[in-house]
């Protein structure tokens, strides 16, 4: 196998394999009206909930040649030693410096890793507010994949590598694998349950996530005005996951109203 390099890697393709996959609301959506259902994912045994930040969703791409990229949840932004980045969402000023600095770590053969980082604050987003209403930016880690085989995916076709993506194909770091990284603060940890204890219907979430979760925990200053987005349930293996936002409950118990 001959040795990576991102210099006629086909981008189009890496950056298909390295965005973030869509996570399932808790409780599912309604497509004929976008209010949400009874009908729940189901959790066995642990489930770890863990504050769902509203900002940009950012990566960091760790290449098998020691390089990276860093990426909104749509493109790629940078490469290493660029000397120009597109400017998107802050993303590349915000995190740049961030990516120099990682320890070197070597990966295995023919693979690549992918931080994801939820950047927020500043002016990005129309909740920024809720965390600064004086600029200040900040960076949370919430997930971390790697993505092996790398030379044979690059040759999938698109809806190929999307269909992977889309199916859970990344190797996805445990709740452990993510508590030993230590060059990020992780999104903030608020419970581990069973399963079992989460409520099954929409009103019963919907006070749950007000009593586990009645205010943001990652303000940047005082000045933030504290409004949180929601949760993100996980298993420890992240076998399954899903999300359960505050203003997805409201606008479902609203109208039933």
């Amino acid at each position: 196998m001959a040795d990576f390099d991102m210099r006629t890697a086909d981008l189009k393709a890496l950056n298909s394999l390295t965005k973030y996959p869509s996570i399932p609301t808790f409780h599912e959506l309604d497509p004929r009206n976008g209010g949400l259902t009874e009908t729940v994912t189901p959790f066995a045994g642990p489930v770890i909930g863990t504050e769902k930040v509203d900002g940009s969703n950012a990566r960091i791409v760790v290449l098998p040649d020691g390089n990276y990229l860093l990426g909104s949840r749509e493109e790629l932004l940078y490469a290493r030693g660029d000397l120009i980045g597109n400017p998107s969402q802050g993303i590349v000023a915000s995190l740049r410096d961030v990516a120099d600095a990682l320890p070197g770590r070597r990966l295995p053969v023919d693979t690549l890793r992918v931080y994801f980082l939820e950047l927020y604050g500043g002016r990005i987003g129309a909740q920024a507010k809720q965390y600064s209403t004086r600029g200040n930016v900040g960076w949370r880690l919430f997930d971390v994949a790697e993505v092996g085989e790398l030379t044979e995916r690059l040759t999938w076709p698109a809806q190929r590598i999307a269909a992977w993506r889309d199916g859970g194909g990344q190797t996805w770091a445990t709740e452990d694998e993510l508590q030993a990284v230590t060059v990020f603060d992780l999104t903030p940890r608020l419970f581990t349950i069973d399963g079992s204890e989460l409520p099954a219907d929409v009103a019963g979430m919907h006070a749950f996530l007000g009593e586990r979760l009645p205010g943001t925990l990652v303000a940047l200053d005082e000045s933030g005005q504290g409004r949180p987005e929601g949760i993100v349930l996980r298993t420890p293996d992240r076998s399954v996951i899903a999300k359960a936002r505050f203003q997805d409950y409201e606008r479902t118990l609203n109208r039933r109203r």
